[in-house]
């Protein structure tokens, strides 16, 4: 019984991980920026009355989008909508049954009923639903005309964290992860073998609460996990141990005709393109070599024998690695994100390129020494 009560007991502690002050800085000030344009705003366009029952819930939805902005309860579809949902609810209790207590507290009832159908379950608004329904006489004048001033400041808050959380370097709204680079029905490579997107659903169906956190973010979290635990079985293993040394370059100014030649000899599908100061400045690939260079039309008959230079070819700026990188860094970049060769740099210099072949020998001989 005692072990029961202080592990009741121990769940009345902190469950969030502890904030980095720079990020916690971050938040801080996206909220005060937020806040203070859109009631500015706000006070421009609607009468301060109109407003008073609205500066509760947008403080508190302040706090998602700019310090938990990652979660699912703080995507744009979730605001809006929960925003939406529980004015129209309140305003239709008003209208069709007067205002008391306990309808306020219907309005939030079913404000959550419809958010969770809707899949736009956002906190505050259950606010929205509990201060418009009371505001009664606010209600009373106006009416669904609400709606107006409600979702002006809503995407008034909205704008605020779009902006000010993408200058801030933090993604906002969340984007789909695993982007279909071929434009294929198949699945990525990492989702083929492992953790799949439908053992991650049933996952969440058998939790069965609401979870602030998107399939996707979930996802990347395990993979990330799985990522960690396969390093430590592998060891010490980095980028410079399994790079290729001798490398073949080219300059912008090489034509392509050359550079061609040297893919042909030395069967290589990319090659890296340096600068007069052997400074990496891009990558060219059998691809890029065999396309229209930019700046040329096709239409043009002049234009049909004019010298190509790689340098009007060549991908830049280019994904590398450092020498020190580990190999289980480098199977997501070679694996799923379109990459066929990765340039490794040490102090700013080349010193090395990592192929798929190259990666291949690695975790083939990685699985060898396990199984001995």
């Amino acid at each position: 019984m005692n072990g029961k009560l202080k592990s009741w007991v121990a769940g009345f502690g902190p469950a969030l991980a502890a904030t980095h002050p720079r990020e916690a800085l971050r938040a801080a000030t996206g909220c005060f920026m937020g806040m203070l344009i859109t009631l500015l705003i706000c006070q421009q366009l609607f009468p301060a009355p109109m407003l008073m029952y609205l500066f509760g819930p947008l403080a508190a939805s302040s706090v998602l989008l700019f310090a938990v902005s990652s979660g699912a309860l703080a995507q744009p579809w979730s605001f809006l909508g929960g925003y939406l949902v529980a004015t129209l609810v309140a305003v239709s209790l008003g209208q069709w049954l007067g205002y008391s207590i306990p309808l306020a507290c219907w309005a939030v009832g079913i404000s959550v009923l419809l958010m969770c159908l809707l899949r736009c379950v956002h906190p505050p608004a259950g606010a929205v639903a509990l201060c418009v329904h009371l505001s009664g006489v606010a209600v009373e004048q106006h009416g669904f005309g609400l709606v107006v001033p409600v979702m002006s400041a809503a995407a008034s808050l909205l704008g605020c964290a779009l902006i000010y959380n993408n200058l801030s370097g933090v993604s906002y709204p969340k984007r789909p992860g695993n982007p279909d680079l071929h434009h294929t029905r198949d699945p990525s490579a990492e989702l083929r073998v492992g953790i799949s997107d439908e053992d991650l659903e049933h996952a969440l169906e058998d939790f069965g609460g609401i979870v602030d956190i998107t399939r996707d973010d979930l996802a990347r979290l395990v993979r990330t996990t799985e990522r960690y635990a396969l390093k430590r079985g592998m060891g010490r293993m980095v980028a410079e141990q399994i790079m290729s040394r001798d490398l073949r370059c080219v300059s912008p100014n090489t034509r392509r005709e050359q550079a061609l030649a040297m893919l042909r000899r030395h069967r290589l599908r990319s090659l890296p393109v340096l600068d007069d100061d052997k400074r990496l400045v891009g990558i060219v690939s059998l691809v890029d070599l065999i396309s229209r260079p930019r700046g040329i039309s096709p239409f043009l008959p002049w234009n049909l024998g004019k010298r190509v230079l790689v340098g009007q070819l060549m991908t830049s700026p280019v994904r590398y690695v450092e020498s020190q990188a580990h190999v289980v860094e480098l199977i997501p970049l070679l694996s799923t994100q379109g990459l066929h060769c990765l340039p490794v740099l040490d102090d700013g210099a080349l010193v090395g390129i990592i192929t798929q072949t190259d990666l291949i020998a690695a975790l083939q001989r990685d699985l060898l020494e396990h199984v001995g």
